[in-house]
């Protein structure tokens, strides 16, 4: 698989704006060398600076997207992002369960940049008890992460080893399972994203990037490392290795958007900053 170019999917909402969603999941796959695949769970009219509306498509499109696809091609990681509601949830956990997919990583998205809400609140239980069995890693941000344990968000990273461990014991444990707690919404310069398996705790750090453009940071880091753990299974520690080399893109990508205009709120990052050459 190292030596071979993975297909990842997306399974995800639809943001015009193409910061955040399948569009971000796509350009982070294409900037990884993986290809990408996309089904559409939910549609948003949506800019840098607000979601002014959500449709999901019929519950019974949605699953047929999903059942063509996977009848024909052989998917090596699967990225989970917006899904909207409860019955979306179902039917997404359902095909991951009965195709054995590997790979899923879940970024459980439940509230914009903005502010705006993406997830409803009777599917946060469905996710736990319906997805979170499938996914090999979930990558919450703290207030997400808030939400799914039913409290206040972690607001230090001592809180955060500890969001982490309950967060992993909502994982099934008969198997290797991966909580990424990312650290972004704690105050300061220095940044901590939190990687543990159950067993071992590995703390990643970082310095933030002053800029407005963070638009889709989590659609695209989950993207990444979705795209990037069929392609280090030769490391030595590869899931280590996927996430580290996600990071380092993210960073790269955060710290080059300044390259782009794109709205006038919160733009997007340059996912192809180490593809496209300007003078």
């Amino acid at each position: 698989m190292a030596s071979t170019i993975p297909n990842v999917l997306s399974i995800a909402g639809v943001d015009p704006s193409g910061g955040a969603g399948i569009f971000a999941d796509l350009k982070a796959f294409s900037a990884l060398g993986a290809y990408g695949c996309g089904v559409v769970a939910a549609l948003t009219a949506q800019n840098t600076q607000v979601v002014a509306a959500v449709h999901v498509p019929p519950i019974d499109f949605l699953r047929q997207q999903l059942d063509t696809l996977f009848a024909d091609v052989t998917l090596h990681a699967v990225k989970i992002g917006m899904l909207g509601g409860a019955d979306v949830v179902g039917t997404v956990a359902d095909t991951l369960a009965r195709e054995n997919a590997p790979n899923v990583v879940l970024d459980p998205v439940m509230v914009a940049k903005s502010g705006d809400h993406l997830l409803a609140k009777s599917a946060v239980a469905m996710m736990r008890e319906a997805l979170f069995p499938q996914a090999f890693m979930i990558t919450p941000n703290l207030p997400e992460a808030g939400v799914l344990l039913e409290q206040r968000a972690p607001e230090t990273v001592k809180e955060m080893y500890r969001a982490a461990e309950r967060l992993r014991e909502q994982l099934p444990t008969s198997s290797e399972r991966w909580v990424l707690l990312k650290g972004g919404h704690l105050p300061g310069n220095e940044l901590t994203d939190l990687l543990f398996d159950g067993d071992r705790m590995v703390e990643m750090g970082g310095h933030r990037i002053e800029t407005r453009n963070t638009h889709g940071t989590g659609c695209s880091l989950s993207s990444a490392v979705a795209a990037l753990l069929p392609q280090r299974t030769r490391e030595m520690r590869p899931v280590e290795a996927a996430v580290r080399d996600a990071r380092q893109w993210l960073a790269g990508a955060i710290a080059a958007s300044g390259q782009l205009d794109v709205g006038h709120g919160h733009g997007p990052v340059h996912h192809f900053h180490r593809l496209w050459c300007r003078d």
